[in-house]
């Protein structure tokens, strides 16, 4: 049987793009999360980044059970081992880090949870490939680029990269990241911007939603 941690990295992959976000409204982040799941987004990523992040998180969760079954829903910005059992309580399929922390590799490990690490240099990305990160995230990707993915991934054959920060909803953008080898994109600010959460700007994020689902597929 494919454990749910291989699950969830296939449909990484298959979607290419791991959107992210976090609001303080409950409602907003409802609303927000509908939206994607609506333009087809079938995993995503809530940010522990705020004082209202669990509370959200467990109300998010109560809306994806009920209404979209088949939707990933992880949690990101997990920097402490406190922080990570209080949402794998919560009931969290899979947790991202801005950060590699050995002792969250290790819970994440001894219950088969999907853990995406972030990572800035090769000395950290050896030291997360030693906690079984399947999955890297490459953070801050907008400081590092492109250029810096080409130049590491003959080092580290077979590891699968993911950049955050830096990415665009523009083909240029994104033809530009897949090509110097990152299997999927993480996509925060750029596609659930400031403007979307505090005007409510759900049609346009629906749109924007689509067109970078549609521009990965072109483009990965």
């Amino acid at each position: 049987m494919i454990s749910n941690k291989h699950k969830i990295l296939d449909a990484i992959l298959e979607q290419g793009m791991l959107p992210l976000f976090y609001q303080d409204s409950e409602a907003g982040s409802i609303e927000i999360l509908r939206t994607l799941y609506k333009a087809g987004i079938r995993v995503f990523e809530y940010t522990n980044r705020g004082k209202s992040a669990l509370p959200n998180f467990k109300k998010l969760k109560e809306i994806r059970d009920a209404e979209m079954p088949d939707l990933y829903l992880g949690i990101g910005t997990i920097k402490t081992p406190a922080d990570a059992n209080a949402f794998i309580e919560a009931g969290t399929d899979f947790i991202v880090a801005p950060i590699v922390n050995p002792a969250v590799a290790e819970i994440a490990n001894k219950i088969g949870m999907l853990w995406i690490p972030g990572c800035m240099t090769p000395t950290e990305i050896s030291i997360a490939q030693e906690h079984k990160a399947m999955l890297i995230k490459i953070f801050p990707a907008n400081i590092l680029g492109p250029e810096f993915i080409s130049s590491i991934k003959d080092l580290f054959a077979g590891q699968l990269f993911m950049p955050t920060g830096g990415v665009e909803i523009n083909a240029e953008n994104l033809k530009s990241w897949f090509k110097s080898g990152v299997c999927a994109v993480g996509m925060g600010s750029k596609l659930i911007s400031k403007d979307v959460m505090s005007k409510g700007l759900y049609d346009e994020l629906f749109d924007n939603t689509k067109l970078a689902l549609d521009l990965i597929q072109q483009n990965k």
